[in-house]
């Protein structure tokens, strides 16, 4: 009958002399991470648990019970991994399509500016019609990534997420061509979100 993987790598280390620290040492990670394993709060990645099974002999599969390798597998995805930057380009994107309603443009009254959303926005007609157009662009991309999210190939979502960049860096020059100042900020706010993500990622 196969074992819990903590009980196994404990029984691993036992059997061949090894305290905790130099079963580290020999794996070039930490003591705490072989506590953490042996106790089951934690679970090392792929590359860890080939080192294992190189360093006792042992095969992943012995190492391993059938949900602990569908586990690995499912995390070890390469689709997986990029599926949380992709999700949150869907929301930053979609969440533009509140740019309509929002107050976030300037309408010259004659005496004073006030903030009006862009259904009532009238200063410039061509501009108006510019806006609507890139917001529905990127909300539509929204949810496109969205869809990836799930049913994409990892390439497909990589090339969605570069063509989101650039549609959101185009947007910024728009609005602040338009000198809107409201708008610009919170689309550049949104692209530093989803930069900070891709740097997340590939950590």
């Amino acid at each position: 009958m196969q074992t819990d993987f903590n009980k196994k790598l404990q029984q691993l280390r036992k059997e061949n002399g090894l305290t905790q620290e130099q079963l580290s040492e020999k794996l070039h990670i930490s003591r705490t991470a072989v506590s953490k394993w042996e106790s089951g709060r934690g679970f090392p990645n792929i590359e860890a648990l080939k080192n294992i099974s190189t360093l006792f002999g042992v095969p992943l599969d012995d190492l391993l019970s059938d949900g602990e390798i569908s586990n690995i597998e499912q995390k070890d995805n390469p689709k997986n991994k990029d599926g949380p930057a992709v999700f949150i380009f869907a929301l930053c994107d979609f969440a533009v399509l509140s740019f309509i309603v929002l107050p976030l443009y300037g309408e010259d009254t004659g005496s004073y500016i006030k903030a009006v959303n862009l259904l009532h926005y009238t200063m410039i007609p061509y501009m108006k019609v510019s806006f609507y157009l890139m917001i529905l662009i990127l909300s539509i991309t929204g949810i496109f990534e969205a869809v990836v999210r799930y049913k994409g190939t990892q390439k497909l979502q990589h090339k969605i997420m570069v063509y989101s960049l650039i549609l959101q860096s185009l947007c910024i020059l728009l609005f602040a061509a338009a000198r809107e100042p409201y708008a610009t900020s919170l689309l550049f706010i949104f692209l530093l979100i989803k930069i900070s993500f891709l740097f997340k990622k590939k950590q």
